[in-house]
């Protein structure tokens, strides 16, 4: 059998031959909420996308968006989940820069946390935030350790997390992909300031600079080796 085949089973118990897995794509994640205006109001205050609104005879409501650069959306509405309003908590949402990501929603008068980064295993996941949690970014901008939180109107919380770099085997390395301008343009400074240093070594003006960044920038993305 081939390396990219696998023996499965099909609803009769028959074997058959898989040629690939199926893609399982996360689309949507419904949060609960008490007050689906209220809840929309807040949500198309954030900038998010508003992808549908659709309402039924029968009662049942679904609204969804979609935050800028995200491939997952978010849904609630009504008769929709059984989970108590605001029972939703440290809903991820993933940026290149923890400091821009803060100052932007604050500026749209969300109340969201100062920047800060975990003393302790799981800090950032206590409700009350007074221990294990150090202000400020973390050391370096260490990828995967700086946090800030807000809340919705019902108190569902989300959690922003800083990833510059991503750990490797967690995207696929043979695709490059840059979810909004502010990503890209990120990722164009910090292959920069690596490349600066790489001159600095050579002690020599490298003409091959784009080659250079462009290996940087997916290398980064990948989780594998940076360039020297």
């Amino acid at each position: 059998m081939s390396a990219n085949k696998a023996q499965t089973r099909d609803a009769t118990g028959g074997a058959r031959t898989a040629a690939a897995r199926v893609d399982l794509k996360l689309e949507v994640v419904v949060i609960p909420v008490s007050d689906v205006d209220r809840s929309k109001e807040f949500y198309k205050k954030l900038g998010w996308r508003l992808d549908a609104d659709f309402a039924f005879d029968n009662g049942f409501r679904v609204v969804q968006f979609t935050p800028p650069g995200s491939a997952c959306s978010v849904q609630f509405g009504t008769n929709m989940t059984p989970a108590a309003p605001g029972s939703a908590r440290a809903l991820y949402l993933v940026v290149s820069n923890i400091e821009a990501a803060r100052a932007e929603l604050f500026a749209l008068g969300v109340d969201v946390s100062e920047v800060f980064h975990p003393t302790a295993p799981g800090a950032q996941f206590q409700s009350n935030g007074t221990s294990g949690r150090a202000s400020g970014p973390a050391p370096d901008h260490a990828t995967y350790s700086s946090f800030a939180t807000f809340s919705d109107p019902d108190g569902n919380s989300w959690l922003l997390q800083e990833i510059t770099t991503r750990l490797p085997g967690r995207i696929d390395s043979a695709a490059t992909m840059f979810n909004s301008v502010s990503d890209l343009s990120s990722a164009l400074r910090r292959a920069e300031a690596a490349h600066g240093e790489h001159e600095k070594r050579t002690g020599e003006r490298d003409a091959n600079w784009p080659d250079w960044y462009a290996k940087y920038m997916v290398a980064e993305q990948a989780g594998t080796e940076l360039p020297q």
